[in-house]
């Protein structure tokens, strides 16, 4: 089992950057692909990024070149760098968790991941 905990969520300008942490317990971190979620009021969450075993990333369309997702074996810690941000980026994000024998599998569905973390907010505005 894994409990994860994001922070890094804040108020940020239009065109600005964030950067999203994850804080991984356990010891067995490097056995999980891990993924980043987002959800809007009164919307369905969505798929933001996906970090496989081996550091392999997969993003959506929506902000394929702004956001990089990234892990840290060592710090137990996954990240997501977002750049360029816009008014539309503006969700409660998510960390999530999937055990998984694969180094190299991605994984998009919400419904794939075992684990999840509380939520940290990104509010886009002027």
């Amino acid at each position: 089992q894994v409990q994860l905990v994001e922070s890094g969520g804040g108020l940020v300008q239009p065109g600005g950057s964030l950067r999203l942490s994850c804080a991984a317990s356990g010891r067995t971190f490097n056995r999980y692909a891990m993924g980043w979620f987002r959800q809007a009021p009164g919307k369905e969450r969505e798929f933001v990024a996906s970090i496989n075993r081996s550091g392999g990333t997969a993003y959506a369309d929506s902000v394929k070149g702004r956001f990089t997702g990234s892990r840290d074996n060592a710090k137990t810690t996954v990240y997501l760098q977002m750049n360029s941000l816009k008014p539309e980026d503006t969700a409660s994000y998510y960390c999530a968790a999937k055990q998984t024998v694969s180094d190299t599998a991605i994984y998009t569905g919400r419904y794939d991941y075992d684990y999840w973390g509380q939520g940290t907010q990104v509010t886009v505005s002027s």
